[in-house]
C-alpha cells in the first residue's frame, strides 16, 4: 500500500529505470524523458544535432544551479528548443529522484519544482499527477507502443506500414479488455502477421 508514499509505485519511480536513465554523477531529464517517449508512448524525439553544447556549459553565472535552471538556459538555443519541449517536462517531472533513484526534496539547497506541462497540453504538479496523465490521457499511446513492441518480438521483424490494421486491432482489444496483457498476447497469436508470412516481392 503506497497511499502514504504517492511518489512511489509504477515503472517511472523504480530504481532500475531511474538509475539507467541518469548520468553517473547527476540526473538526466533528457534521458528520462526520451525513455518514456520511446518506450512507453511510442513518440520518440528526433535525434539531436551534432553541434549541441554539453549541459554543463549552461551553468552560466548562476552559482550551484538546479537541473531545471540549467535546462532552461540550455533551451534558449532555438536548435535545442523543439526537441526539449517534448522530453524535458517528463524528465523534470522525475527530478525529485536523484541519480540513484532516491527521493529528495531539494537540490543544491533549493526546493525541487517537478511540475510542468506536456507538449500535448496536459499540466501536472508532481510525479503522481504525471503518472496519472500517462495512465489515462495517454493510455492509447501506451497501448499502441506496447502492441508494436510485443508484435515485433513475436514475429521477429520490425512493424511495417501493412501491419497498421493489426496494430489498430490490438489497441482496440486492449482498450475493451482494460489493458489485460493476456488479451494482447492472444490477439497477437490470432493475428495474420503472426500466423502467416508474406511472400517474396
Amino acid at each position: 500500500d503506497l497511499t502514504e508514499h504517492p511518489q512511489r509505485g509504477g515503472i517511472l519511480t523504480q530504481g532500475t529505470f531511474l538509475i539507467v536513465s541518469s548520468n553517473p554523477t547527476r540526473t538526466s531529464p533528457v534521458k528520462r524523458g526520451l525513455f518514456v517517449l520511446e518506450n512507453l508512448l511510442g513518440t520518440p524525439a528526433p535525434p539531436a544535432p551534432g553541434n549541441v553544447p554539453p549541459l554543463e556549459q549552461a551553468k552560466g553565472t548562476t552559482a550551484n544551479p538546479t537541473m531545471r535552471e540549467m535546462m532552461e538556459i540550455h533551451r534558449v538555443n532555438p536548435v535545442c528548443k523543439g526537441c526539449h519541449a517534448r522530453m524535458d517536462p517528463i524528465g523534470l517531472g522525475l527530478e525529485h529522484f536523484n541519480a540513484l533513484g532516491q527521493f529528495r526534496t531539494t537540490e543544491n539547497g533549493k526546493p525541487i519544482e517537478s511540475g510542468g506541462k506536456l507538449i500535448t497540453g496536459e499540466r501536472f504538479s508532481d510525479v503522481a499527477s504525471l503518472k496519472r496523465i500517462l495512465a489515462t490521457n495517454r493510455k492509447e499511446d501506451f497501448y499502441r507502443c506496447l502492441s508494436e513492441k510485443l508484435l515485433t518480438f513475436a514475429i521477429g521483424r520490425g512493424v511495417e506500414y501493412y501491419d497498421a490494421p493489426t496494430i489498430d486491432f490490438l489497441v482496440k482489444r486492449l482498450e475493451s479488455k482494460q489493458g489485460n496483457l493476456r488479451e494482447l498476447i492472444y490477439g497477437i497469436i490470432e493475428s495474420a502477421p503472426f500466423q502467416k508470412r508474406r511472400g517474396a516481392e
